[in-house]
This record gives C-alpha cells, structure tokens and sequence, in this order.
C-alpha cells in the first residue's frame, strides 16, 4: 500500500487536510513486495524494480537447462526409434484397408478418442505452416509415447517375433515417464532420475534394435564431440574419471589394447590378474609400455614428485611383474607383448580399440567402440592426481570426413614409442 507522509487521514478529505504537507509521498512496501516495481500515488521517486537474475539464479537455470536437455535427447531418441517400429509393423497390416485413417484404424475404440485428438492437431499444424518437413505430415508424428506405447501393447503378437522381452520393454517405459513428464512442463529435473532415465533409454533402445547393438554409451557427446576432436569427457582427476568409467567398462569387449604409461597403474591396480587374463583369453590383442625402472627419466620424476630414491622404480618393477605373471598363464603369448621406453614420459595413454556391433557399417548412428583415455604428467602430480581425457574415435564427425581427431594422434604417438622400446622377457 502507499501512503501519504502524514498518515491514514492526510489525504484532501481527512482530518488533517489543512496540515497537509508539500513534500513527497513516503512509499511503504510489504515485505512480499520487495523487488517488484512500486509507484507514488502523488509521483515522487520511484524503486527500480529488481527483475534480473543473480548469479546464482542464472546457475540455477543452466542446471536445470543441462539436467533436462540430457534427459530430452534421450526421450527424443526412444520416441522416434519406437515411432518407427510401430510404422514398420503396422503400417503394412491396417494401411492397405484403412489409407490414411490407419492409425485410428489400429487405435480400435480404446484409442479412438487420442487419436482423432492427434489427427486434429495434425490439421491444425497443417493450416499454421508448422510442418515444416513432409515426412512430418504423417499421424504417427502426432502421437505421444504413451499412445506409442499403447499401440504396441494392443498388437504385441504383431511384435512378438521382432521383440523378445515385453517385460523388459514396459518397464524401461514406466521409468521415461518420470523424465518424460518432468521435462514436457520444464520443472525440477534430479540427477538421480536422469542417471536412471539414461539407463533405461539406453536399455530399452537395445532391445527395440533387437539386441543388436551399435547406441553410444552417451547419446549426448555425438551432439558435441565433434567440436573438440573426439574429447567426449574431461575428469579433474583419475578418481571421478574411474567413477564415471571404470576400467572394466573401459576395457568392455575390447579387441586390442594399447597402454603407455610409466606404471599403468590404473589398469595394474584396478583391473585383476583375472580378468587380464580372461580378456586376454577371449582374442583381445595387448600391448603395454612401461617406462623402464632402471632408466634417468624414473629418478628425475622421483625427484619431482618428492619421493625417495628408487621407489617409483620398485613401483613400476611390481606392476611389470604383474602383467608377466599374467602373460606366463596365456596360451597364446604372442598376443600379450611388454616393453619398457628410456624417454621422458609425457602422457599415460589407454587405447582401446571395441568390438564392431553388428551392421556397425550400414548407417550414422553406429558409433565407433574405440575409446581411449589420456592423462598428461604434471610436475607436482601423480597420475592419480592429474586430469583425465576421455575419447571416443570418430565421435561427432561427418562421416568421410579427413580430419583426424585425437585418439589417431594418440595412436601414432604410441606407435612411435613402441618401436624405440626394448622387449621384456
């Protein structure tokens, strides 16, 4: 409320009227009030009105921005995937008899009403200009995913042979909901429901291709890898980089590994004899670098990073031993090669290089499995401690495109150390 200096009763018709003052008005605000725009009912000055966002309101919305983009481009991907599904099972049984009315046709009278409701927005988006492209002109375009959804469920004989869990196939679509709601009216999105939203996406997208496989282990870095050469994660640390991609993970099907370190810790400490030896085992190519113990470059790191003499070398005996344990327990030797390098290290490096999913060469969406993990050395850093690069071959990139992204470098630097390496025996 505003009023007057003089109180409730200075106005022209109050007792006090003949003491009226000359001066501006006072303005009295409730506190719900404060930093919304408030005029003088006599003029005088007036409050700028506080509508800019703090700092920490701006934050709040990039968060809130970043959470739900994440989860959209996962919905997206699953309601288009299952769109298309639905248009190759049942297009060719209702099409033929029904034309353009199919989809009401295969809705049956459970869904008649959705899907008039779909066909009138259809022609409404057709008076307004919004179709913008003509394979958009289509009903399915115009169905939710819970209508999607039901349309399976109705016909499942019809996708039975094509489907092999229906169980599987309701549940991952009970947990999108969630997500799915959330971010259609643009509220509050926790990183716990998108970490379960993107497990079930990733899921459900598996078994909708049949098991086939070939979806990317973050359908989000194909959006953005490609404008940082293949770098489709950066970690401050090998601590967050494990939790977000441990080594078994890493090392998931691989066919070839290629490891360049001063200590390969990381895989000697973190990945058992085991499960080296069972990846072996299974056809997967390894070979390991090591910087040698007895070379000047191991005491001048020693040195840098303040430890005693000879005990990074003791460090890096252990894990060569290690993995010649685990080579002497191989049939197959050959394919399981050690070698240690006399250069300055500069960077520990695990190539990987992923089994092809099936049909990998037959469109865009298959993503390379060719994954590697780079950390430079800093002065004052153990590896533990130094940031950590996450790449994925390819990823981002048109495909025929000539650019080399960073994993290809990696690979020939690699390369051009092992061939100046010495055997171990």
């Amino acid at each position: 409320m505003v009023y007057p200096a003089g109180g409730r009763g200075g106005g022209p018709g109050g007792p006090d009227r003949g003491n009226a003052r000359s001066e501006a008005p006072t303005v009295v605000m409730r506190p719900a009030l404060t930093g919304r725009a408030v005029v003088p009912a006599q003029g005088g000055p007036v409050e700028i009105p506080a509508l800019a966002w703090s700092g920490a309101e701006w934050e709040d919305a990039y968060q809130r921005v970043r959470l739900s983009g994440r989860a959209y481009v996962w919905l997206n991907l699953v309601e288009q995937r299952l769109r298309s599904l639905v248009d190759e099972v049942l297009y060719p049984i209702y099409a033929p008899a029904h034309g353009e009315d199919w989809v009401t046709a295969a809705a049956g009278p459970a869904g008649e009403e959705w899907a008039h409701r779909a066909g009138a927005v259809r022609e409404v988006s057709r008076r307004k200009g919004y179709l913008l492209d003509p394979a958009d002109d289509d009903p399915l375009v115009f169905l939710t995913l819970p209508q999607l959804r039901e349309l399976m469920v109705q016909h499942w004989p019809c996708f039975e042979p094509y489907l092999a869990d229906r169980r599987e196939i309701e549940l991952a679509l009970d947990e999108l909901e969630v997500a799915r709601h959330v971010v259609s009216r643009n509220r509050v999105l926790t990183p716990t429901v998108l970490a379960q939203t993107e497990r079930a996406a990733a899921r459900l997208l598996a078994v909708l291709d049949g098991g086939a496989g070939g979806v990317p282990a973050d359908v989000v870095e194909s959006l953005v890898a490609g404008r940082y050469a293949d770098v489709v994660a950066v970690h401050p640390d090998r601590v967050r980089l494990q939790r977000d991609l441990p080594v078994e993970d890493l090392l998931d099907g691989a066919r070839r590994l290629d490891a360049l370190g001063i200590g390969l810790g990381m895989l000697c400490q973190n990945y058992t004899g085991k499960r080296l030896v069972r990846l072996a085992g299974d056809g997967c190519r390894v070979r390991l670098l090591f910087l040698n113990p007895a070379s000047s470059a191991v005491r001048r790191r020693e040195r840098e990073l303040g430890l005693g003499r000879g005990e990074l070398a003791r460090s890096i005996e252990m894990n060569i031993m290690h993995v010649r344990r685990v080579r002497a327990r191989l049939r197959d030797q050959g394919g399981f090669e050690i070698r240690v390098f006399d250069e300055t290290p500069r960077f520990t490096a695990y190539l990987v290089e992923g089994a092809r999913p099936a049909g990998s060469a037959g469109g865009p969406r298959r993503q390379s499995r060719d994954l590697g993990v780079v950390q430079p050395y800093l002065r004052r850093a153990r590896g533990m401690e130094s940031p950590a690069l996450v790449l994925r071959g390819g990823a981002g990139q048109e495909p025929g495109g000539t650019d080399a992204g960073l994993l290809e470098v990696y690979r020939e630097e690699f390369e051009g150390v092992w061939g100046d390496s010495r055997p171990v025996s």
